[in-house]
């Protein structure tokens, strides 16, 4: 019985709670895992998921197994790197927020992929938080401020950001010159798929941050949106800075209300307890904090 191809085939069908997924994971037949698990689970002399038509779940012990399992997997692969001097290789599964990879990561992409040949890369694009582990993800790249999770985070950038508008919005409406004059204003709000409510504006004042409610007609959920909207003229935004540098250096857009700043808003990157020791992990993490720092 090969017990370290037996661990690795459990944890990944007991993440993905499904034999075909893990299946594609792995990149082998779901016979192949189905045998191999059902050796592994006659080796040890326990049932470590229980199968149905529908799902598969964890038995008690199965639970109980699962995060020994992930640790040994881990020491493994950093004993084999550390002895055989093996570069990191295997699938790494990554979720970027879009503009965020446009902008930074893939322009650079091609660095990493020479300097880790071994390394398979598998990069979706979603701009809401994905369950990492029930979806095979390895890490994601997010701006903003996360919330309290048993996840993972490394900050790797704090990104500038502004307020502006359209020419053409501010001549309907005027420049406001203190955030006392936004109540006479629109906003386009920006609205999270898990929220249930827009966003507010920020400001910094005197070294502290100030929320501020603009009312507007049009709510939007996605970065692309919420910048054409503004270009259009159907109000106020604020968003890093990268997203409209062009358009302010060619005029289409206006920085307004400049002595009083958004708050710098941060990127991280987010990747799960079973994850932390991977060498893949690891080399990407390294690198994009690099992207990020050369790029400021």
């Amino acid at each position: 019985m090969d017990q370290v191809k037996g661990m690795k085939v459990f944890v990944r069908i007991y993440e993905r709670s499904s034999f075909t997924l893990a299946a594609d994971d792995l990149n082998l037949p779901r016979a192949t895992l189905t045998h191999t698990l059902n050796q592994f689970e006659a080796w040890l002399g326990t049932r470590l998921l229980e199968r149905s038509t529908r799902r598969v779940r964890p038995t008690l012990d199965g639970q109980a197994y699962y995060p020994r399992c992930v640790q040994l997997l881990a020491e493994l692969e950093e004993a084999e790197l550390a002895f055989r001097t093996v570069e990191p290789h295997g699938r790494l599964r990554v979720d970027m927020h879009g503009t965020l990879a446009k902008h930074f990561v893939i322009p650079r992409l091609g660095e990493f992929m020479q300097r880790y040949p071994q390394i398979e890369l598998a990069i979706s694009e979603a701009d809401h938080f994905v369950d990492l582990v029930a979806e095979g993800v390895d890490c994601v790249l997010r701006a903003g401020n996360l919330e309290g999770s048993s996840l993972i985070a490394r900050r790797v950038a704090n990104l500038q950001q502004v307020t502006c508008a359209s020419p053409a919005y501010l001549a309907r409406y005027g420049e406001p010159q203190s955030l006392d004059e936004l109540g006479a204003h629109r906003a386009v709000n920006y609205v999270s798929r898990t929220a249930t409510r827009s966003f507010p504006f920020e400001f910094l004042v005197e070294g502290q941050v100030r929320e501020v409610a603009i009312d507007g007609a049009l709510s939007v959920f996605g970065a692309q949106i919420y910048g054409a909207s503004a270009l259009a003229g159907l109000g106020i935004i604020q968003c890093p800075r990268y997203h409209v540098a062009r358009q302010i250096e060619q005029g289409s857009m206006r920085e307004i209300l400049c002595h009083t700043p958004p708050p710098a808003m941060p990127v991280s990157v987010v990747y799960p307890h079973s994850r932390h020791m991977s060498p893949r992990v690891r080399v990407f993490v390294d690198w994009l904090a690099q992207v990020f720092t050369e790029a400021h």
